[in-house]
């Protein structure tokens, strides 16, 4: 299955996770994966609309990676969203282009996992945090797969951790599910 990986993160060069992530993936593109820094290809953020519908109609598996931001996205790959998922395109009732493509969304988080809870500092899970994100794959018809999540990467997560979730990364966003 093609999977593409998309990367929405504006100043990955500074980030050890993030960076790491994209490096791991690098190492096992092929004809089946495609990884694409956004703020990389986008530093105007004038968004290649075309070209970016014809990647993702490509692809079997989207993947969208990014930092968690103010409870959110950063701000390009909201952009992102509102300019190539078009309505009659993505969704709607001519709009199906994706339609039965799988969905993974991949973050990062620098709080710790016990942050994101009823009774944590945030009041609210991670999974509940990303219910846009997953609203958005059920307008869109893609299946969304469960994400995969990072957490706590302020805290003291060692080069060798780092390593390991890397290459977890990487066997999930690959996998056959």
């Amino acid at each position: 299955m093609k999977t593409l990986v998309l990367i929405f993160h504006p100043h990955i060069n500074n980030s050890r996770v993030n960076k790491a992530l994209k490096q791991e993936v690098l190492k096992n593109t092929s004809k089946e994966v495609i990884v694409r820094d956004e703020y990389e290809k986008y530093p105007d953020e004038k968004i290649d609309v075309e070209l970016e519908q014809s990647l993702l109609e490509k692809a079997g598996r989207i993947v969208l990676q990014f930092p968690m931001y103010w409870y959110s996205c950063p701000s390009l790959l909201k952009k992102w969203e509102d300019q190539v998922l078009l309505h009659g395109w993505a969704y709607g009732s001519t709009g199906n282009a994706l339609k039965g493509k799988e969905m993974v969304i991949a973050v990062s988080t620098g709080a710790p996992a016990k942050n994101y809870h009823i009774y944590g500092d945030f009041h609210y899970t991670i999974d509940e945090m990303l219910i846009p994100f997953k609203a958005t794959s059920n307008l869109i018809g893609t299946k969304f797969l469960k994400p995969f999540i990072l957490q706590g990467v302020m805290q003291n997560l060692t080069d060798e951790q780092l390593k390991k979730e890397s290459e977890r990364y990487v066997d999930y966003i690959l996998s056959n599910k």
